[in-house]
C-alpha cells in the first residue's frame, strides 16, 4: 500500500546486518514525518537487533536523503529512547524532527498578548 507515504517494502536484519537465512523474530515499523507527508517502513528483525539496526534497515528501503538518519532523536511510541535499545515485536520506532518553536513558549507568549489586550497585566 503506497497511499500516505506508506512503503510496503521489508528488510530482514540481525544485529550484524542483512541475513535472509536467519529466523525473523520480530517486526517493527520505522516512522518519519515531514509537514507534508508521513513515511512508514516495515522492517523484520532478529531478536537482538537494536533501534540502530532497524533504522539501518529502513534506510536501505527508503532511498531518501532528506531523512536525518544519523542525528535525529529517536523514540518508541512517543517515548525517547537510545539507538542501542532493543525494540520489541510490533514497536513503532520514530525519528523526530526538531520543532520550529517550543509549544510551551508559544502558549506563554499568546497568554501575555491576551492579558495585554484585555488590560489585565500580571
Amino acid at each position: 500500500m503506497n497511499a500516505g507515504g506508506i512503503d510496503g517494502k521489508r528488510s530482514v536484519v540481525n544485529a550484524g546486518g542483512i541475513d535472509g537465512n536467519r529466523r525473523v523474530v520480530k517486526k517493527c515499523l520505522v516512522a518519519y514525518a515531514t509537514r507534508d507527508r508521513q513515511y512508514l517502513w516495515t522492517v523484520e528483525l532478529a531478536s537482538e537487533a537494536t533501534i540502530a539496526d532497524a533504522l539501518a534497515a529502513a534506510r536501505r528501503l527508503a532511498n531518501l536523503e532528506a531523512v536525518p538518519w544519523e542525528d535525529a532523536p529517536v523514540g518508541v511510541f512517543g517515548e525517547p529512547r537510545e539507538r542501542t535499545d532493543v525494540p520489541q515485536d510490533g514497536d513503532r520506532i520514530e525519528l523526530y524532527r526538531p520543532l520550529a518553536s517550543d509549544p510551551r513558549q508559544r502558549r506563554r507568549e499568546r497568554v501575555q498578548r491576551q492579558r495585554k489586550s484585555s488590560g489585565r497585566l500580571r
